[in-house]
């Protein structure tokens, strides 16, 4: 099935509450995007997503981390598309050792997982596979 992924900085703007910690929805967000990239590639039009069936926070994010975001779409019906995303830590700062120092993490933080779906009506489906 097709694949897609995105990888963005978490900036100050993001940050929502104290501590600079982001707003889990700037996650679905990023879930939203790469939905958008994966319509395209499957169907030549971005859609519309419908409904989320899960998803589950499990990491805080803040302000500084680097945060990639995948999917992939695992079913495919007559206009539904179904996907599964996940949302992981990949840098994050170190305010520590310095206010520009940063690390690249030897092992991924999964911050966001969730599954949904969503649609393209017929007519707007370019490739068809039928």
């Amino acid at each position: 099935m097709d694949k897609a992924m995105i990888r963005m900085r978490m900036g100050q703007n993001d940050a929502h509450y104290a501590g600079n910690l982001v707003d889990g929805a700037k996650m679905l967000q990023l879930f939203g995007d790469v939905a958008t990239e994966l319509l395209i590639r499957h169907d030549g039009d971005e859609g519309l997503f419908v409904a989320y069936d899960s998803i589950e926070f499990l990491a805080p994010v803040y302000a500084g981390d680097y945060i990639e975001a995948d999917g992939e779409i695992t079913h495919v019906g007559n206009s539904s598309r179904k996907m599964v995303f996940t949302a992981k830590k990949v840098i994050r700062p170190l305010p520590e050792a310095g206010t520009t120092a940063a690390e690249v993490l030897s092992e991924a933080i999964i911050v966001c997982k969730a599954s949904g779906t969503c649609v393209v009506p017929k007519d707007k489906q370019r490739f068809r596979r039928d």
